[in-house]
């Protein structure tokens, strides 16, 4: 072949080679734009309602990118994939329920995935309810209320503190829990707010022991504690006020005993009435002497602690102000005078 003409076949076959890398360098550079434009588009559309996605344990990588393409959260499945991958958290994903928020990315999303951000559906269990009205709390979240009164009487979770348990009364300690999912959820509540309960009473077994009163008994009062006052400055004086009446084996004559006692006759309906005082039950702490046989309700760590730490008083009485607080006393004239002036006060 002539010099001329190879000079003209290595100088086209150079155009070519140039026009392909120029090709490919521009798909790249586009193809770059078009992943950039991928990574900063929010998986909402503009206008769509804040959602959740849930991955079921044990999902692979394909299967959670699948998802989110059925969801409308990416394109194609296989940028959801790349991006994992790329990150090298393919791993790292947790199963469980996710937000889909307004102005959420897919990078944004797949970190939230690695660290196991999962949503929290919590439920809260006031100081001072009894099992019935923690039934009634988690019908409200649409668990089952049947199932868990079931649960609650399984007293074997609490067998070894309380041999005397019938029921787990006093002992589903209140706080905030996630709620549960999937199968037996009302069971697995029940353990969870149990074992809450053991691990708040762990670091106080010492104090138990020393007390005069076995935990049952330290729960039970605990429990009374709860229900006369909701003032906590004045729980650890309340509880001084009935180990002073125990100590002298006076009836602790309490209300919060006498509206249980109803209640499981089924004659409560928001008041007390004379003849209430008077209702043939081991829980009419007016008529039987000493604590009830078991708790009235779910005491807090704050009344727990009173019932194990009281104030250093010799009071025996007390009566509401009707202001949240009490005037307590030492002797029963002085608690005459306190009722009278606080009943005239209320009266005026």
């Amino acid at each position: 072949m002539p010099a001329r003409r190879r000079r003209r076949t290595t100088s086209k076959i150079r155009l070519l080679a140039l026009l392909a890398l120029l090709g490919l360098t521009l798909a790249a550079a586009a193809g770059w734009r078009l992943w950039e434009r991928e990574m900063a588009r929010p998986v909402l559309s503009p206008g769509g309602e804040p959602t959740s996605v849930t991955f079921a344990a044990g999902s692979s990588v394909e299967a959670m990118a699948r998802q989110l393409e059925e969801a409308g959260a990416v394109r194609h499945h296989l940028v959801f994939e790349v991006l994992v991958r790329w990150r090298g958290v393919d791993g790292r994903l947790k199963a469980g329920e996710y937000s889909l928020d307004r102005g959420l990315t897919l990078p944004g999303l797949v970190d939230r995935m690695a660290r196991g951000e999962v949503v929290r559906h919590g439920i809260t269990f006031p100081e001072g309810k009894s099992l019935a009205d923690c039934a009634d709390i988690v019908s409200g979240r649409g668990l089952d209320r049947d199932a868990f009164l079931e649960a609650t009487k399984d007293p074997s979770l609490v067998s070894d503190l309380d041999p005397d348990a019938t029921d787990l009364e006093g002992y589903l300690f209140p706080d905030t829990y996630d709620l549960p999912r999937g199968a037996d959820p009302e069971k697995r509540l029940v353990k969870r707010m149990v074992g809450r309960f053991r691990e708040v009473m762990d670091r106080e077994l010492g104090r138990v022991e020393k007390s005069t009163l076995s935990l049952r008994g330290v729960v039970t009062l605990a429990s009374i504690v709860e229900l006369e006052t909701a003032e906590p400055s004045e729980r650890p004086r309340i509880a001084a006020v009935f180990l002073n009446r125990l100590g002298r084996k006076m009836p602790l004559q309490t209300d919060p005993s006498v509206i249980y006692a109803l209640r499981l006759a089924g004659r409560w309906d928001g008041n007390i009435r004379k003849k209430d005082l008077d209702i043939d039950s081991p829980y009419n702490t007016y008529r039987k002497a000493g604590l009830p046989p078991g708790p009235l309700a779910s005491p807090g760590r704050a009344a727990l602690l009173a019932v194990l730490a009281p104030a250093a008083v010799r009071d025996l009485y007390f009566v509401s102000r009707n202001d949240g607080t009490h005037e307590f006393s030492e002797t029963l004239e002085q608690h005459n005078r306190a009722v009278d002036r606080f009943q005239r006060h209320r009266r005026g």
